[in-house]
């Protein structure tokens, strides 16, 4: 067979997490990322110069013609212009988690991309990693029987003393939208979409504390060991009812200065399955089975990708373009994430059950004994 033609991709913003892509998609051979652009140019000329691209703007992006895809990793905020402008300029795009942080410019994203017939692909990806197709075949394979419910819990003080501290406690962010993407994304691999939430939730109190660092965007708002405003719920709790029947209780909270409850586990009729942390790529994978007298234990990996492989989300989708078939992180997976995730307030807010307006197909499960850097086609 002939060797897949490269999809050539640019990245939009080279802030925090896009070492993390710039490095993945060196691994995978249906992806080349050429250029990148940031709103400081400094930044994106460290990165052309760290991985071997061209530091560019937005506008020559979207302009070479060379360029079939953008890695959107601006700001939240800043996902659904940036995801419109591609699809404008006729690329497709992949983007940073979350998918938005409002459901009517996601659908915007979801509706010009269908009638451009472009693609929209979404991180987190870390559920196509080994760990989580372990969990998935486990499950499918019925290790634990038929599942009848979860927990997926994630709880800290949240990122309260870093320099970036301001962002994570603000609109399109906090413990839900930042956090919240990994562990509902990988409940919807699991388990398929879900039809409704319930919730309760909560801001911890008006105000965080800064520590010494500040970072630079924010040094002409706030000083070290100052104050920033708190504007997210910081607190959320609630069950998702899937459209399997299984409910899923989920806590999401920056109120929390530890806890010992893993991150997700699933309750089945014959067992137990203890899941690994859903923001990344590996195990460890438990199993509690009803015939078994030695109690807990490890499930060895079935999987490929248990290092941090960001970027495979992406090269997912590109062997998708190349070989028109669906790709696994997609844009009706991430917006079904998206309004789940912001039905927590919702429900809240409104006292009662939310009944879910999108839906999705479950992503197809990676196929066993893949290569290092391959994709299936």
């Amino acid at each position: 067979m002939a060797e897949m033609k490269k999809v050539k991709a640019a990245i939009v913003g080279c802030g925090m997490i896009s070492g993390a892509y710039f490095n993945g998609a060196k691994k995978f051979p249906s992806i080349e990322v050429v250029a990148c652009c940031d709103n400081f140019p400094e930044r994106a000329k460290e990165k052309a110069e760290e991985f071997g691209c061209k530091a560019s703007t937005n506008k020559e992006i979207y302009a070479d013609p060379e360029i079939e895809m953008i890695i959107n990793l601006s700001p939240p905020k800043m996902h659904s212009t940036i995801n419109i402008e591609a699809l404008e300029a006729g690329k497709h795009v992949y983007t940073e988690k979350p998918f938005g942080v409002d459901e009517a410019d996601a659908e915007k994203v979801i509706k010009l991309a269908k009638s451009k017939g472009l693609r929209v692909g979404s991180a987190p990806d870390t559920f196509l990693g080994a760990g989580y197709q372990t969990c998935r075949k486990l499950l499918d394979d019925g290790w634990i029987g038929k599942p009848i419910s979860a927990t997926a819990i994630v709880m800290g003080r949240g990122p309260e003393k870093w320099g970036q501290a301001p962002f994570f406690y603000d609109y399109g962010a906090g413990p839900m939208l930042d956090l919240g993407p990994y562990y509902i994304t990988a409940l919807v691999n699991l388990f398929g979409p879900a039809k409704s939430v319930v919730a309760m939730t909560k801001k911890g109190s008006e105000f965080r504390t800064l520590g010494a660092d500040v970072a630079e965007q924010y040094k002409d708002q706030y000083k070290p060991y100052g104050k920033y405003p708190v504007n997210v719920t910081t607190h959320l709790t609630g069950v998702i009812e899937f459209c399997n029947g299984v409910y899923a209780t989920v806590i999401s909270s920056f109120e929390a200065f530890g806890h010992n409850h893993p991150p997700i586990e699933v309750y089945g009729d014959e067992g137990t399955m203890c899941c690994p942390d859903p923001n990344t790529f590996g195990g460890p994978v438990k199993v509690l089975r009803k015939l078994n007298k030695d109690g807990w234990v490890n499930a060895p990996l079935s999987h490929i990708y248990s290092d941090n492989s960001r970027s495979l989300g992406a090269a997912d989708m590109a062997v998708g373009i190349r070989n028109n078939r669906p790709h696994r992180c997609n844009g009706d997976l991430a917006q079904h994430v998206l309004e789940i995730m912001l039905s927590f307030d919702k429900a809240s807010e409104a006292g009662s059950k939310i009944e879910l307006k999108t839906t999705c197909e479950r992503p197809a499960a990676m196929p066993l004994g893949l290569d290092d850097g391959q994709i299936p086609e």
